[in-house]
């Protein structure tokens, strides 16, 4: 696993660390206890996620983001493993990494994969994280390191601090300067989770429908690329220790595995590849120079570097020659969200919003209730100054899909510039919910019960939601939002 798992496996079980946040990062119980719950991996994972977000280190597109969710819940739903809600998200970083965290949070950098040569090398990462978490492989290090010292956690959360900010390298470094014997044993128990994980995910590529040998291809070509050199070497091969009897031993149980044969990679996958590079590139016409020379070389196929090179020249402000590529596309190719996005933000490019909003008007019909496409509807909608409209569609898309925290912030937001401030506050109470923090969700309930002209129907809902809160949160945590929630009269305010 990353740094950051073992930093966080060896900062819960130190005892008499002092944790500022009992909400996010509970209380673990006795040293006795050898397994932790589920409910409490999920919230642990749920508090780096949002330090993450926080610090701008998450890739927030929703097109990006629905095609990772995508592969990872098609390969969970293959593990067996019912009682994990797992959620996927991609990595600013161009290092070639890979991670689980508690809770069934799985992080990919975009560096792998860009790394990565077809959609079942991507998927083998996957499905070996996704291994990790459903064989407990964290609840047993946590069991595993429970005699670590509290300066080796006090230095693992220094690597994460310094992780977020510096990049792994600094993690890297600031563990070396922990104590070597609790180090030592956590990568040792980490090397026996490696080889379980590559057994289980091999499994799960294979009845997924993917290649098998996805996993230990992938594997191979890093080996070759890196080998036993000590400078460069890649985050994910220094936490996931490649040798050639381990690939050999994968490819040999992939080879025992039933599937279709040859395998071709979605289009989803290569135009993810594609929209990563240009989102990630340090200036449009850097990315649009990129495919340009791509598609003069004629060595890939033509699909996604057109629409790679068509995003590139619509974000450097050439939006006629972006306009006529995703026109073409959405004809030749009516199946396809992005090309519909594409267009729309070609004419919004060139300032027709009334025909962008006849283009997501007309692909809302093709993909109702389509993630990435309400949320960039609806964006599209407060542009023109519609967020009555865009309050519906985002109500109607929060009501029958799972919420992203994006979602939640843009339906807060059209809420806002209808003057339904009461619903507003209450969105955002769900957007700090979603994210760990009950306590910025409780403030934001009561500033929702204050609101001018509020019903009974609204009043008792945003109540039961604080009582919700209040039942789920730690006794700790409950007794300071009571306490907090009080006015100097002693009296419980509304």
């Amino acid at each position: 696993m990353i740094h950051i798992f073992r930093a966080l496996v060896l900062l819960l079980v130190s005892p008499g660390l002092v944790v500022a946040n009992p909400m996010n990062l509970p209380d673990m119980g006795s040293p006795s206890d050898t397994v932790m719950s589920k409910e409490r991996e999920a919230q642990i994972g749920r508090m780096v996620l949002r330090q993450l977000r926080d610090a701008g280190s998450i890739v927030e597109d929703p097109l990006v983001d629905q095609y990772i969710q995508d592969i990872g819940h098609r390969l969970a739903g293959h593990a067996h493993e019912g009682d994990f809600r797992f959620h996927f998200f991609i990595v600013d970083d161009g290092a070639i990494n890979a991670f689980a965290m508690p809770g069934g949070y799985i992080g990919i950098n975009r560096g792998l994969i860009e790394a990565t040569r077809n959609e079942s090398e991507l998927a083998g990462v996957l499905a070996h994280e996704i291994a990790h978490v459903t064989q407990r492989h964290i609840s047993r290090s946590i069991a595993a390191g429970r005699r670590t010292s509290i300066a080796a956690a006090a230095t693992m959360l220094a690597a994460v601090i310094l992780g977020a900010v510096a990049g792994g390298d600094a993690a890297m470094g600031a563990m070396a300067m922990g104590q070597s014997f609790a180090i030592e044993q956590q990568i040792a128990f980490t090397r026996a989770n490696e080889y379980e994980a590559d057994r289980v995910g091999i499994g799960v590529l294979a009845t997924a429908g993917f290649d098998p040998e996805g996993l230990p291809r992938f594997f191979e070509v890093l080996h070759r690329r890196y080998g036993m050199a000590q400078a460069n070497v890649p985050e994910f091969l220094r936490t996931h220790p490649v040798t050639s009897s381990r690939i050999a031993e994968g490819l040999n149980r992939a080879r025992q595995m039933e599937h279709p044969g040859q395998i071709e990679d979605s289009l989803g996958y290569a135009l993810t590849r594609a929209r990563l590079r240009v989102l990630a590139s340090s200036t449009p016409e850097a990315a649009r120079n990129w495919f340009e020379d791509e598609l003069a070389r004629d060595e890939h196929p033509r699909e996604a570097l057109e629409y790679g090179f068509a995003l590139a020249e619509l974000r450097a402000g050439r939006s006629d020659g972006a306009l006529l590529t995703f026109q073409r596309k959405v004809e030749q190719h009516p199946e396809v969200v992005h090309y519909h996005v594409g267009l729309a933000q070609a004419y919004m490019a060139t300032r027709d919003l009334e025909q962008a909003l006849s283009v997501y008007g007309n692909a809302l019909r093709l993909f109702p209730r389509n993630l990435p496409l309400v949320i960039h509807y609806s964006e599209a909608l407060l542009a023109a100054n519609q967020p009555g409209e865009a309050h519906r569609v985002l109500l109607d898309l929060l009501n029958n899909v799972p919420p992203t925290p994006e979602q939640i912030r843009l339906i807060a937001m059209a809420a806002s510039a209808s003057g339904e401030m009461a619903e507003a506050h209450y969105y955002m109470a769900e957007f700090h919910i979603v994210n760990g923090n009950a306590p910025l969700a409780v403030n934001q309930l009561y500033m929702a019960l204050a609101a001018p002209d509020l019903n009974s129907v609204q009043q008792a809902r945003f109540e039961a939601r604080i009582q919700w809160i209040m039942d789920t949160v730690p006794d700790e945590l409950r007794r300071e939002l009571e306490r907090q929630t009080r006015e100097p009269s002693g009296q419980a305010r509304r």
